[in-house]
């Protein structure tokens, strides 16, 4: 299971492709609340982020302002390091009483978590919570599965195109407009400059491979909750994966190097100085500034098939859930509101970085912030979401997709052959999740 998107803290890149590979939890008993208690101690987990302090000045004006209004209560707050989490939330949702009343968790992780019967069903506070109309549509699925809601978005991560504006200038390039321009400029790069990658890419670095297979109409998946099969051997995703997979090599970015690279290694590169564009997230801003690339870059959204069009990047990010077995559930989405709530999510982008779910609050920032721009036309173009399946999550921890990709550019495996496998290997996960 990814965290996904993120674990987008805009420091060093880190946990950029947001993916962070653990095993879900296993079926719980019914571990339902029995009461719902207007006072009390509310027990809270976030994440622990590399500069964790910004974070926590954000947080700790919302739980003030809950406590001003909620006389009697008072609320914990414990940062839990990323790496953990998976075994601390598998806890939790087997042991009521020494579990948490919200957690924050990776938005690909939300089917999982239903599954496992930890998450509360919010749909109707959610439904009635004015600001939430405002919420946009991918972020809103997030949190949905089988049309019930579990939670409410906190950020979102999207990824576009960096590129090197002084190695474009130097070699007569213009930023590339179609997904054909994109693979021949990076192999323009590499050919002038065989010591910069053309682009950075990365065999581990599947949410940076998934807009290729998209903009070819390809899916990871069809059906849907309970019913998924794995689309990624259809003749549209064949495509996409070859457009991908096209860069691996000595004309780019060679196989030896690069087939085991993931997000983080691939934007590294790119902020290091060594590649002439990178696919990058809102949340890598601030690596490639601390990067010796610093004033020499610019971003633009990933081309589509043809000019003018956004390639569809994964929308990552995370969301704040209440815990099925909260004693405290009224206060519970009350506290979840305020953190997650337009006042928030504006001080966490101006502290972290963290691209706002909110349509209006979200053109708000990038009027303020330039660098913004490019990742909301790309959400405003169609982001793209995992499949709402508790599946995923094996899929993912098993690294069905980057085997595929490295199964390609060593030469083991054709194309059809490769996705071929990942498709059964998708299909037994998709089944044994129910």
């Amino acid at each position: 299971m990814k965290l996904s998107s993120r674990f987008a803290a805009p420091v060093a890149a880190l946990v950029l492709a947001g993916l962070t590979a653990t095993a879900c939890a296993p079926q719980t008993s019914d571990n339902s609340a029995k009461k719902d208690e207007k006072k009390g101690t509310l027990r809270v987990w976030l994440f622990q982020e590399v500069n964790n302090d910004p974070k926590k000045k954000v947080v700790d004006e919302a739980v003030a302002a809950f406590t001003a209004q909620n006389k009697g209560s008072k609320v914990e707050v414990e940062y839990i390091p990323v790496e953990t989490r998976a075994q601390r939330i598998k806890a939790a949702f087997n042991d009521p009483k020494s579990a948490p009343d919200l957690i924050e968790y990776g938005n690909t992780d939300t089917a999982g978590y239903v599954k496992d019967g930890g998450l509360a069903d919010i749909s109707k506070e959610f439904k009635a919570w004015d600001e939430a109309k405002d919420t946009d549509p991918t972020a809103t699925q997030s949190v949905t599965v089988n049309d019930k809601i579990y939670g409410a978005p906190l950020f979102v991560g999207v990824r576009a195109l960096y590129y090197r504006t002084d190695v474009f200038k130097e070699l007569g390039l213009q930023p590339p407009k179609t997904q054909d321009e994109l693979i021949s400029t990076a192999k323009k790069i590499r050919k002038a400059k065989p010591e910069l990658y053309g682009i950075a890419v990365g065999g581990a670095y599947t949410y940076g491979a998934m807009p290729f297979l998209w903009s070819h109409g390809g899916e990871l998946a069809s059906g849907g909750a309970g019913s998924y099969k794995s689309a990624i051997n259809s003749a549209e995703s064949q495509k996409g994966i070859k457009a991908y997979t096209s860069l691996f090599g000595d004309d780019n970015c060679p196989a030896a190097k690069c087939a085991t690279m993931g997000g983080n290694a691939t934007v590294t590169a790119f902020a290091s100085g060594k590649a002439g564009m990178a696919i990058g997230g809102d949340f890598s801003h601030q690596a490639v500034e601390d990067g010796t690339v610093k004033g020499k870059y610019a971003v633009v959204p990933l081309p589509g098939l043809k000019a003018g069009e956004i390639a569809p990047a994964f929308a990552g990010g995370n969301n704040i859930g209440v815990l099925k077995s909260s004693s405290h559930r009224t206060l519970a989405v009350d506290l979840m509101k305020r953190i997650t709530g337009k006042d928030s999510q504006r001080k966490l982008f101006d502290a972290m970085g963290f691209l706002p779910t909110y349509s209006d609050v979200r053109t708000e920032v990038a009027a303020k912030e330039p660098f913004v721009e490019p990742f909301v036309k790309t959400l405003g173009a169609g982001a793209k979401f995992v499949p709402a399946s508790p599946g995923w999550g094996q899929i993912d921890a098993s690294l069905v997709l980057p085997t595929m990709f490295q199964e390609i550019v060593s030469g083991k495996k054709d194309v059809a052959t490769a996705s071929g496998d990942a498709a059964k290997k998708m299909d037994a996960a998709f089944s044994a999740a129910g």
